[in-house]
């Protein structure tokens, strides 16, 4: 294996994984990031990631360094030995895994590879894809021998958008490699930039099934209560009192009902649910928990159409206002955003929908979705609401006032708990 000052890295996407992670690395090494996506690289060549993983600053001071290049072509990765694939494994319409973008980076990769060279993969797969669909891609474009000519590791990304406090460099990061040398490598070169060290697996296919499992954990959990707010809400009673209460045990796990949406939680789990009736299993439990968290968004419209029928608000026509539009607070990101099923389920009753949002790109979104966002400081204080739903708590939510906005008899509903109950008539 090569020595430290003899490595060259290339991050090949430079998205919520790729960014932080090229930042990063150029701490120490040479560093050329790419991405296919020309208006993406001008953006960050400005020191502006829109993302808002990476702040300017930081950014700013790696390419300043001289130590980080950012490129729109592929072939200004070829000076490079080491390269890490961050790019996203999405599903399709009907949930399959969608395998194309990470064949298209490693036969891009694979084009470029020279003997000595290793692949490692950040993005989050079903064990077996790095060796039985990326290896051979490797294999044909560079017609170099594998564990031969060029070596694989697998370091699965644990990006939590929006979260300040477990940034790449601090989280504990899972690594492997094809062959015992290689594993010692790869671990040893996160190890070299990361603050808490990290674990190495025995396995590429250990490594890809504990991330699979992190994520599929979560969503079975917040499955768990998500139901358990169905159930209390038809009994009248509040979930989040249930929850404080029984948060009192030392072992108890404390979360709360909410829509599941992103990139990682509410689409990983389909990847591990495919491959495993492949090998004859059908895994109830997550299946049951996929369709419970996706249904959350029609469910929290109907339980607003069911406040206002209760207080009688005429639901047809109503003037309805939606706070947030991104999958989480504090966050641009909108993808598999859950908040889009409560707009579509209302959108059957009345068109008067307003949709506000700081966060997001408005004109991504309308192209995407088709829908306008508002920003805060442009909700017409003349108009007031029949209902308004906070779902999603940005901060520039907290100073408004709801019940100004929403007089009686209107509907106030909060689907993240956050709200003073003396302002609401129901939360999930």
């Amino acid at each position: 294996m090569m020595k430290r000052e003899e490595i060259h890295i290339g991050i090949v996407g430079l998205g919520y994984v790729g960014l932080p992670l090229a930042t990063l690395f150029a701490s120490r090494y040479p560093t050329v990031g790419y991405d296919c996506n020309s208006l993406r690289v001008t953006e960050l060549a400005k020191a502006n990631d829109s993302t808002c993983e990476v702040d300017a600053a930081t950014l700013q001071k790696a390419l300043q360094s001289g130590r980080l290049t950012l490129v729109d072509k592929p072939e200004a990765l070829k000076e490079c030995n080491v390269y890490i694939v961050a790019v996203p494994t999405p599903v399709d319409c009907n949930n399959h895994p969608d395998l194309m973008p990470l064949i298209g980076a490693s036969q891009t990769v694979g084009a470029l590879l020279d003997k000595g060279d290793v692949v490692i993969y950040e993005s989050t797969v079903y064990p077996g894809v790095t060796e039985d669909e990326c290896v051979p891609q490797l294999v044909a474009a560079s017609g170099l021998k594998y564990n031969t000519d060029f070596f694989v590791g697998y370091s699965p990304e644990r990006v939590n958008p929006s979260d300040t406090e477990h940034t790449v460099e601090t989280i504990i990061k899972v690594t492997s490699g094809s062959t015992p040398e290689t594993a010692d490598f790869v671990d040893e070169l996160y190890n070299s930039v990361l603050r808490n060290g990290t674990h190495k697996a025995p396995s590429i296919r250990v490594a890809e099934a504990s991330k699979i499992v992190e994520n599929c954990q979560r969503d079975v959990n917040i499955a768990f209560i998500n139901e358990l707010a169905k159930i209390f809400a038809a009994m009248g009673i509040d979930t989040n009192d249930v929850l404080a209460a029984a948060a009192t045990k030392w072992n108890f796990i404390k979360m709360k009902p909410g829509l599941v949406g992103g990139h990682c939680i509410s689409v990983d789990p389909y990847y591990l649910i495919e491959k495993a009736q492949v090998y004859g299993v059908l895994p109830r439990v997550m299946y049951s928990a996929r369709r419970l968290n996706d249904s959350m968004g029609a469910y929290v419209a109907g339980q607003v159409v069911k406040q206002m029928n209760l207080k009688g608000v005429p639901v047809k026509d109503a003037k309805i206002l939606i706070l947030g539009f991104a999958f989480k607070e504090n966050c641009p990101d909108t993808r598999n955003t859950k908040v889009v099923d409560i707009y579509n389920s209302l959108k059957e009753y009345t068109p008067n929908i307003a949709v506000c949002d700081d966060w997001v790109d408005a004109e991504r979104v309308r192209k995407e979705y088709g829908i306008e966002i508002k920003k805060t400081e442009n909700i017409n204080q003349d108009i007031r609401y029949d209902a308004a739903i906070l779902a999603v708590a940005h901060r520039q939510f907290a100073d408004i006032d709801l019940r100004r906005l929403v007089p009686e008899p209107g509907v106030v509903y909060d689907v993240k708990g956050v709200l003073p109950r003396h302002q609401i008539d129901a939360r999930l």
